[in-house]
């Protein structure tokens, strides 16, 4: 059973791999040449941003356009070299049970690129095949990037998802100024490219601290009585009686007099002008009730805070929401040069390898 199973792998393995090799390879000669129409067309675009002064949009396309289909360009004319050869291979791949050295790099790198190339379905098709001849564990180590793979190194670093460095974006955006005849000038760019990740956590966390200490000292000075205390004084000061008001709503100026309306059915109310006497008198009563009902407000140098230590308590809780955000900030700026010299490590150690 055994040997029936081998043969009908081999035979599957080496009809089918020579299909979707030959698929994949029309496939990506077909992407490659629509690819290169769009570089051509996002590099003429991203000329006429630095024509125009407009850096920031062009920074933003190099990054987003330029940079990813070109890596992805670069890492499908090396998948394309990878599918030629395998497929030039194929008898020796159903001939032997382990994959021969010669070709486990174009092997794995196959199977590391087929799920990360979503145009290019054939390619995923191969991978299942050296899934069915070399089993699961294999696929796992050349997809997750085991040490005991042999994945193309300029493979993972076109096909990475890991942002570009600022050098490489400022050297494609010169490139594009001299290829189009741009008068750019790149001092800007070098500038906005010459500031460290750690500057800009250090300011974002600087403004939240900030932030922070003002709502705390705001939020404490409004449940103090000296805050409630000052907005209710000119409130009692600034109100006063004023006896035209008082004039206006005295009953005496109002008198029900029959007069003939328009429809002649409705009696209508005339106003009366008062007189001096009623008027003077009624003006005096009201302001002897609202004396002797309410008392006279106090001047602002006389209104003392009944609780003197309020100011002193609120100025010490500022204080500690101040030492508490300076506290964050060194926090997040140590934080940031731990991970900047994790970054540089790392990047040094690449450089080794």
């Amino acid at each position: 059973m055994s040997m029936l199973n081998q043969l009908f792998n081999r035979g599957l393995l080496g009809a089918k791999c020579k299909t979707c090799l030959t698929l994949a390879i029309s496939r990506i000669k077909l992407l490659q040449n629509k690819r290169d129409v769009q570089l051509r067309l996002m590099r003429k675009e991203i000329a006429e941003f630095l024509q125009a002064g407009q850096e920031a949009i062009a920074r933003i396309r190099v990054v987003e356009h330029v940079i990813r289909e070109q890596n992805t360009w670069e890492a499908y004319e090396i998948l394309e070299l990878f599918c030629e050869f395998v497929l030039a291979r194929v008898p020796i791949l159903e001939s032997q049970r382990e994959c021969p050295t010669e070709l486990r790099e174009a092997v794995a790198s196959i199977i590391f690129s087929a799920p990360r190339c979503s145009d290019l379905p054939d390619l995923f098709q191969v991978r299942n095949l050296f899934a069915a001849k070399y089993g699961k564990e294999f696929i796992a180590a050349a997809s997750e990037l085991r040490p005991d793979t042999s994945v193309n190194r300029t493979i993972i670093e076109k096909l990475s998802v890991i942002a570009p460095p600022t050098d490489v974006k400022l050297n494609i955006l010169k490139a594009i100024a001299l290829e189009h005849n741009v008068n750019w000038d790149s001092t800007k760019t070098e500038q906005e490219f010459s500031k460290k990740p750690e500057d800009l956590l250090v300011r974002i966390s600087f403004r939240l601290s900030i932030k922070l200490a003002l709502c705390i000292w705001c939020y404490d000075l409004l449940n103090t009585h000296d805050f409630t205390l000052h907005m209710n004084g000119p409130k009692q000061i600034a109100v006063q009686p004023r006896p035209e008001l008082e004039v206006q709503k005295s009953p005496s100026t109002i008198t029900d007099q029959p007069a003939p309306s328009l429809h002649g059915n409705q009696p209508a109310r005339h106003l009366q002008p008062p007189t001096s006497h009623n008027s003077s008198s009624y003006v005096e009563t009201r302001r002897a009730e609202s004396s002797a009902r309410e008392p006279s407000p106090k001047p602002i140098n006389e209104i003392k805070d009944p609780n003197p230590q309020s100011s002193d308590d609120t100025l010490q809780k500022a204080r500690a929401a101040i030492t508490a955000a300076e506290r964050a900030s060194a926090a997040a700026r140590a934080a940031a040069e731990l991970v900047n010299g994790r970054f540089s490590s790392s990047k040094q150690e690449e450089q080794k390898i």
